[in-house]
Order: C-alpha cells, then sequence, then structure tokens
C-alpha cells in the first residue's frame, strides 16, 4: 500500500474535474507533511484517474485534474 494511498482515495470520492488541495489540507487527510518525495509518488494519481497539475512551493498547494480513461 502505498504512503499516499488515503489521498488517493480523496481524490477519487470527491470526484471533482479540477481542484487543489493545500499542503495542510494534504496534512489532514494523509497524517503528515508532504515532503520531496510526493514527486515519487504522485504518479500513483493515475490509478485513481487524476494526475498532478502542479505542486505550487510559493502558494503551498497541489493542483489535480482529473483524466479520462
Amino acid at each position: 500500500m502505498s504512503k499516499y494511498e488515503s489521498l488517493w482515495q480523496h481524490l477519487q470520492n470527491d470526484g471533482r474535474d479540477t481542484f487543489q488541495l493545500t499542503f495542510e489540507e494534504i496534512k489532514a487527510i494523509t497524517g503528515f507533511d508532504i515532503d520531496h518525495s510526493f514527486l515519487n509518488y504522485k504518479k500513483e494519481a493515475k490509478e485513481y484517474d487524476y494526475e498532478v497539475r502542479k505542486i505550487s512551493l510559493k502558494g503551498k498547494h497541489v493542483t489535480f485534474i482529473k483524466i479520462e480513461k
């Protein structure tokens, strides 16, 4: 099971086409701070029909978009 499984499940359950989650919201979902390892895990979102579109370090948020399979 992935370290970010709870985040991917959250995305899938949410179902919106495009949205942003702040780093704090991601921490509330996963139970830990987002870190550089997220870059390695972000590809897993595709298994849940989402893609990480943008990671904003300045804005401290991540933008997700729903993808068509």
